[in-house]
């Protein structure tokens, strides 16, 4: 798999430069998958903390957790011109940074349909970082979310794409 994109094009701009939703009633259903992944920096001690269970608001990875999945399901709510997607799947994973500096959230999305889940995926690390941070803020305010991005996807027109670095 390749990270090699395509020439662009503005799908989302109709012959006249105008915005518009992009018709996908056309297009074949597939299956699709999406991963992104984000990370939250924060202080060792307010690490400990959450590893081990110790944080002042509770058990704050179970409920970014929830967080995470609520977002993937309500990202064409949020985000104007994406589509309703019924989502057959979302995961979410959140561990300590290999470095010790804070923690990583991945998440996964899954449909079959005619159109992708790169942003349900990408929607779902953003709220689930958020979700830490406002969880957390008054143990570390200078907490920083960094690194989100799209790591792979797969289905659809243009098949499958894979982050090489």
């Amino acid at each position: 798999m390749s990270s090699e994109l395509p020439p662009p094009s503005l799908t989302h701009l109709n012959a006249s430069g105008e915005v518009h939703m992009v018709e996908v009633g056309d297009r074949p259903s597939t299956r699709r998958e999406a991963r992104a992944e984000g990370c939250i920096r924060m202080q060792p001690e307010v690490l400990a903390l959450v590893l081990e269970g110790r944080a002042p608001k509770g058990d704050v990875l179970a409920v970014a957790r929830v967080a995470a999945i609520q977002a993937a399901k309500r990202t064409w709510e949020l985000i104007p011109l994406c589509h309703p997607i019924a989502l057959s799947g979302v995961e979410v994973v959140i561990e300590a940074c290999s470095d010790g500096s804070g923690l990583r959230l991945e998440a996964s999305a899954r449909t079959t349909g005619s159109t992708g889940v790169e942003m349900e995926a990408l929607t779902a690390v953003q709220v689930g970082l958020l979700t830490l941070y406002d969880m957390l803020k008054s143990a570390d305010p200078a907490m920083t979310i960094t690194g989100v991005r799209l790591l792979s996807k797969s289905g659809g027109r243009h098949g499958a794409w894979q982050r090489d670095d």
